[in-house]
């Protein structure tokens, strides 16, 4: 006598809801609030890009967009303009 068993998987549903951890809030500001020594640092290294978006933490740092020919760039920059990591 052969037997046949059958096994059901399942999965989490589609109202799963995944909680994401950031680690820095940052709060949107207006580009004009990034101080002038930083935007002349970020400008010197990325002159071809303009700032779309800025936002700030707490502790100084800088999220950016940046945009060039249609195509945005996100990056994270200290308070003196220096480049930490890039986003997308």
């Amino acid at each position: 006598m052969a037997g046949l068993t059958a096994s059901v998987i399942t999965t989490a549903d589609a109202a799963t809801i995944i909680s994401v951890f950031q680690e820095k809030q940052y709060k949107k500001i207006d580009v004009a609030a990034v101080p002038k020594d930083t935007l002349d640092k970020i400008k010197k290294d990325y002159g071809n890009y303009t700032i779309k978006e800025a936002y700030k933490a707490e502790d100084g740092e800088y999220k950016l967009v940046l945009t060039k020919d249609g195509v945005d760039l996100t990056g994270t920059f200290t308070a003196s303009g220096d480049l930490i990591k890039i986003l997308n």
